[in-house]
């Protein structure tokens, strides 16, 4: 697909139910702020900002005893029920989408919709870009928080309020990329998971050219690709505005590079920008960084 002159929606989700940390319901905004339709449309993109998506606030949120250890759990899938929907429309109709997060539990609802779009037409591939693994499940999760489940989720070993969509997520169609901060029992249960894992140490023997080349390798077969990117997979000193902060992240050109690559393979069709926190941030240096990375994944070129 062209990376010039595409149709591409925006959808924002102010998801702030999955995490415990406050401000992250903000990130949209902050990001829109940042000039992210108008840096689109420079490149030659048709940009349609759909607007966000209702999420409850936090405090309106009546604890369900229902959810167990996955707090909000069927607040936050009713929302990625919606966007589930909301994903699958505009990809119909505008052929890409990007989800502005808002915590990484708005990944059930875009990444399901991916992944039940794609099922007629071919095989999904998704790129997770993150420190963390979001791997763990309501039985080995320390803190409860969704945000942290996301994966196994979509994979269907969530409870079922946490199960969107029609199609479940294979191991072989997700490659993990920046990975350095993962709790005990979700470091097991990753390590048998079949996943291709690509941490900050494999970048630093292989370089961020190398581990690109093996995650798309690894996703050979796959017709669309879906990337979830979570700005946290930055070092916090170029983006510093994220709830989870790990040093010895990507730098600055390192992901420009990944999505320059990105570009360059054509695949892509959907995008998550999660975990942007305004209140932790310094003049929006985050939201701003995450507009020209998508940029980048969009045809921005230095020459």
């Amino acid at each position: 697909m062209s990376q010039s002159g595409s149709k591409i929606g925006v959808l924002g989700v102010p998801m702030d139910l999955g995490q415990q940390r406050r401000g992250v319901d903000m990130g949209p905004s902050a990001v829109r702020y940042a000039g992210l339709t108008r840096t689109l449309q420079t490149l030659g993109h048709d940009v349609h900002d759909l607007g966000n998506l209702h999420v409850p606030v936090a405090e309106t949120v009546a604890h369900d005893p229902a959810d167990g250890n996955a707090h909000n759990a069927r607040a936050i899938g009713s929302v990625c029920r919606d966007l589930h929907q909301t994903i699958r429309d505009g990809l119909s109709q505008h052929g890409r989408m990007i989800t502005l997060g808002g915590d990484h539990s708005v990944a059930l609802g875009s990444i399901s919709a991916a992944l039940d779009f794609s099922a007629g037409q071919g095989n999904l591939g998704v790129l997770w870009v993150d420190a963390h693994g979001d791997f763990n499940t309501p039985e080995t999760t320390p803190s409860g928080n969704v945000h942290g489940m996301v994966v196994t989720a979509l994979m269907g070993r969530c409870p079922p309020s946490l199960t969107i969509g029609d199609t479940r997520l294979r191991a072989d169609q997700i490659v993990y990329l920046g990975v350095r901060d993962l709790d005990e029992l979700e470091r097991a249960a990753l390590r048998e998971s079949g996943i291709c894992i690509l941490t900050m140490s494999d970048l630093d023997k292989h370089g961020i050219s190398g581990c690109i080349h093996m995650a798309l390798e690894h996703l050979h077969d796959a017709t669309q690709l879906h990337v979830s990117f979570d700005l946290d997979s930055l070092d916090p000193s170029i983006a510093p505005g994220v709830g989870t902060a790990v040093p010895g992240g990507l730098s600055y050109r390192e992901a420009h590079f990944l999505m320059e690559s990105l570009a360059e393979d054509g695949r892509v069709r959907s995008l998550d920008i999660v975990e942007v926190n305004p209140i932790l941030d310094v003049v929006n240096t985050t939201g701003k960084i995450a507009v020209e990375l998508t940029a980048s994944l969009f045809g921005k070129r230095i020459l």
